[in-house]
Formats: C-alpha cells, sequence, structure tokens
C-alpha cells in the first residue's frame, strides 16, 4: 500500500543494477523515448541546427535502424512521447518557455506524419490515455489534456515539483518522470484526475554524472527505460520490483 503522505517511498537504486544499452548514432540532445521491448523510439533535438528528430533503434544493438526529421520552421523541439496501437504522438515546439507546439501523430513503422494539432503553449511531452492526449508544457507547470482532434479539454497547475521530461499513461495512472533538483530525479505516478501523488522513486546520477531521469522515459513488459544522456546516449533498463 502506498503511503500518499510519504512522497519518497522507493529509490532507483533499490531497484538493482540497470542493463546499460549504448545508441550507435551520433545524437545532439536527446528527449523522449518509446520502446515495445525490442525497438526503441528516440527523439532528440539539435539547436545550433535549429533542427529535430524521431530515430528509431534496435535496442540489443544500439543499431539505428530509421531516422526522419521533424521539425516545421521555428517549431524544432520535439519532446516526450507516447505509443499507442500503430501510432507515435510526439509534441514538437518553439525552443522557448513561452512559445508554439505541434502535436504530431506518426506511423510507429515509417515514422511518417499521420496529422497534428497546434497548441499555444510549449507543450514538452504528451501521454495518450484513450481517446485523451495529456502533456505538460515547458518544465510541466501546467498540465493540459486535448482530444485527439486537438480540442483542449482542460489545463491545471501542476501541483508537483517535479520538472516532468517525459510521461507515460498506464494501468489508470499518469506515470511522469523528470528534475527535482541539481542533484535529484524523480519518477511519479499520479492520479490523472487531480495529479495527486501516489507514489515516488528519487533517482540520482549515472556514471557520467547526469540525472538518471534528466530526458526519456517509458516502460514496458515490467521494466523501465531511461534514456538520460547526450550522445553518445545509453539506455538503462531496470526491472520494476
Amino acid at each position: 500500500m502506498f503511503l500518499l503522505l510519504a512522497q519518497v517511498i522507493l529509490t532507483l537504486e533499490s531497484f538493482g543494477a540497470p542493463l546499460v544499452y549504448p545508441l550507435n548514432a551520433p545524437l545532439q540532445h536527446v528527449q523522449g523515448i518509446e520502446t515495445d521491448g525490442c525497438r526503441l523510439w528516440v527523439s532528440s533535438v539539435d539547436k545550433e541546427a535549429k533542427t529535430g528528430h524521431l530515430h528509431l533503434f534496435e535496442i540489443t544493438t544500439g543499431k539505428l535502424l530509421q531516422t526522419v526529421r521533424v521539425d516545421s520552421g521555428d517549431m524544432f523541439h520535439p519532446g516526450g512521447m507516447s505509443l499507442e496501437g500503430s501510432s507515435l504522438w510526439v509534441p514538437v515546439a518553439e525552443y522557448k518557455r513561452i512559445g508554439r507546439s505541434r502535436i504530431e501523430q506518426r506511423d510507429k513503422q515509417t515514422l511518417l506524419l499521420r496529422s497534428y494539432f497546434t497548441v499555444d503553449d510549449h507543450i514538452g511531452c504528451v501521454a495518450i490515455n484513450g481517446k485523451k492526449l495529456i502533456g505538460g508544457n515547458w518544465d510541466a507547470r501546467q498540465i493540459y489534456t486535448w482530444s485527439l482532434k486537438g480540442a483542449q479539454l482542460t489545463r491545471q497547475e501542476n501541483p508537483q515539483n517535479t520538472h516532468y521530461q517525459d510521461m507515460k499513461f498506464r494501468q489508470g495512472q499518469l506515470i511522469a518522470s523528470g528534475v527535482l533538483g541539481k542533484n535529484a530525479g524523480a519518477i511519479d505516478w499520479l492520479n490523472p484526475r487531480d495529479l495527486n501523488l501516489l507514489k515516488r522513486v528519487t533517482a540520482g546520477k549515472t556514471d557520467r554524472g547526469v540525472l538518471f531521469t534528466n530526458e526519456g522515459m517509458t516502460m514496458f513488459g515490467g521494466k523501465l527505460y531511461l534514456l538520460p544522456e547526450d550522445g553518445p546516449s545509453r539506455l538503462f533498463v531496470f526491472q520494476l520490483p
């Protein structure tokens, strides 16, 4: 049973040593991830070139299978994304706190664009929940919900102090990871209706000094996947307790 008043329930280190898979392709600044257990989708941004990218890797070999550009004019910053069925939902924003975004639906096989809608805010991460999308803006200070056609349904303040970078919807809960401070990160399990905290896992740093929850996070098949580091990037896979 979770103790709702005790926000720190577990530490990432208590999960045991992770499996580590290097990604064998040059990436600039990594953002969000998704997986089907065999393949890994990664979004990344090149700030200097003002380009955004969506990549597909084979996990065990780290081989890059495919990559496409996702930038559109000033909107070139892709973020945390979500996979459901044959579609990936990816936010692509202007690289500034107050800006516009496109929420893109892309084919998970070809990575080609299927549809999109625009939002008058910098959206840094999205999670799909059936016929709704949940998203957070810069540092996830506000949390939105939209229909899959782009109609805004709700907008509320995030009561948690974690700056979420990636989020997923699993088993009726919103699971979001990000930065608590300079030396601390967290993965939070939230009630999607009121964003109250159900469970928190705190996270430290990799041996390169990067917070494990600095960027991409997803879960699949009882495992937690984290991609915190820019190139040369390493995927860390933890067994969930």
